[in-house]
């Protein structure tokens, strides 16, 4: 190669080696100062979508593994509960025995009644204070249930749904409407009581859409449609609702898994309501003989209604345990999978860099040489 002092290659050649040895040890500088292999797309764009997903998931499981042991926590504070009505009833029912026997009188059998009394009301007390996070476990749900509308009032004559609060028990309903003053009136047959409402007027209902009449001191609510005719619907019509159990059981989905799939991925758990309505001992007393005879029939049975719930509860709560076992594994074999995909191997990168030091001591030590190669060439000018 020709000596010149215009190009020097040499010192180019250094530069380049020089160059690429710096992009090298910097990108392994920053996996070992972040502890991943893939620190951008560029690094492995395979590995980091299966890796992001797979850290998504495991962060959904975590948190999935707290709903489980707060629902657990619920459970316990439920069982809790009932425990303390279990002892109430073994109580009311060892007053009913002695009620039951004819060596007291009617004096005595009041004094009993007087703490019977007291612990019916401290059934429910207990039902109602028995909460978590503002939820109530034990007292049971009273949610608005439908009922079927009269004969006479039909969805095409505008009558679309009639909803009303199951905690009015059975009950008839009387539903008018007068044209002259456009308001309608329902009335509970059984309380005798009755609400007025005067409808919107902004016209007729559109087509395809209803309009929610809202009786909130009876607890009910009419759906009319759009066949509802304000100028020919005058008259009565009559609703009669079914018995409702106010006190039903209460349902709560806990989400143990990270997708959406029903009894998979959320757990619904049931549990029982135990109110004195719910134990169907609300009505009972044991102020004459017969009577204790009666509740105590009845306190056996609620015994064995409320231990079914309890068993119900326990189930659930060992259930839970599995769940929330499994998840810990599932997190695990995850956390594995995606730390084959995206952790670094420290010491293999160690070795790569320690490597890529030495060819930067040596290229910047070369590129100063080669940057010395054109001063001999002085020597030839002298």
């Amino acid at each position: 190669m020709a000596l010149n002092m215009v190009s020097n290659y040499a010192a180019n050649v250094a530069h380049r080696n020089l160059a690429a040895t710096d992009m090298q040890a910097t990108a392994s500088l920053a996996k070992l100062s972040s502890g991943t292999r893939v620190v951008s797309a560029k690094d492995d764009a395979a590995s980091m979508a299966i890796g992001s997903r797979l850290n998504a998931e495991i962060q959904a499981l975590r948190q999935a593994t707290v709903n489980a042991g707060q629902a657990a926590s619920m459970m316990q504070i439920a069982d809790g509960a009932m425990a303390r009505t279990s002892d109430i009833l073994t109580r009311m029912k060892t007053l009913s025995v002695q009620a039951g026997s004819d060596q007291l009188g009617d004096v005595e059998r009041g004094m009993l009644q007087t703490e019977y009394s007291a612990l019916l009301s401290e059934i429910d007390r207990i039902a109602s204070a028995t909460t978590f996070n503002g939820k109530t476990l034990v007292a049971g749900s009273a949610a608005t249930e439908l009922a079927t509308l009269g004969v006479d009032l039909t969805a095409a004559d505008g009558f679309a749904q009639f909803q009303f609060d199951p905690s009015v028990g059975a009950a008839s309903f009387t539903v008018a409407y007068t044209t002259a003053d456009n308001v309608m009136t329902i009335t509970n047959t059984t309380t005798g009581e009755s609400q007025g409402v005067t409808l919107p007027t902004a016209g007729a209902i559109a087509i395809n859409e209803t309009e929610t009449i809202d009786f909130s001191q009876l607890g009910v609510k009419l759906t009319l449609n759009s066949a509802f005719d304000k100028t020919a619907n005058s008259g009565a019509g009559n609703v009669v609702t079914t018995a409702v159990n106010a006190n039903a059981n209460t349902s709560f989905d806990f989400k143990i898994g990270t997708g959406t799939t029903a009894n998979i991925d959320t757990l619904t758990i049931t549990i029982g309501a135990a109110t004195a309505n719910a134990l169907a001992l609300d009505t009972t007393s044991i102020g004459t003989s017969a009577n204790a005879n009666i509740a105590l029939d009845a306190i056996n049975l609620a015994i064995d209604s409320l231990n079914t719930s309890r068993a119900g509860i326990g189930a659930s709560q060992n259930r839970l345990e599995f769940a929330s076992s499994n998840l810990a594994s599932t997190i695990e074999n995850q956390e594995s999978a995606r730390s084959n995909l995206l952790d670094l191997d420290v010491a293999s990168e160690m070795t790569s860099f320690t490597s890529k030091q030495i060819l930067m001591q040596a290229g910047v030590s070369m590129l100063a040489q080669a940057n010395q190669m054109p001063q001999n060439l002085l020597k030839l000018l002298g």
